[in-house]
């Protein structure tokens, strides 16, 4: 890239994969299967004129020892992005999750299918 020429941010949409994309290298320590695919991200919303990010996510319980850990690492990888502006993120308890959140490709990988 020649000196002073700044990349062009992303597009919200592309933005939006993008997050997911390293969302899913998150994973909760006691269950081999990504936060993404157990269903614990419930929205990702990039502000179309900023690309602030919005993050809902909850837990498999109120419980979870891993309650500091994961949202602090989901806010961090997502800040790693390029063209990401300020990035929210939320622990939310309604819905509660169930099994049910979880992805076909999550539910082969624990052996539930």
């Amino acid at each position: 890239m020649a000196v002073g020429k700044k990349k062009a941010a992303p597009a919200p949409e592309e933005l939006r994969d993008q997050v997911i994309e390293a969302i899913k290298t998150v994973y909760d320590p006691e269950i081999p299967v990504n936060i993404f695919e157990l269903g614990l991200i419930y929205k990702v919303d990039v502000n179309d004129a900023n690309n602030d990010v919005n993050i809902e996510m909850t837990l498999t319980s109120p419980n979870c020892p891993a309650a500091q850990s994961m949202p602090s690492e989901v806010e961090m990888k997502t800040r790693e992005l390029d063209g990401v502006g300020e990035v929210t993120v939320a622990v939310v308890w309604d819905p509660p999750w169930t099994q049910e959140h979880m992805s076909e490709a999550a539910r082969l990988e624990l052996g539930m299918m």
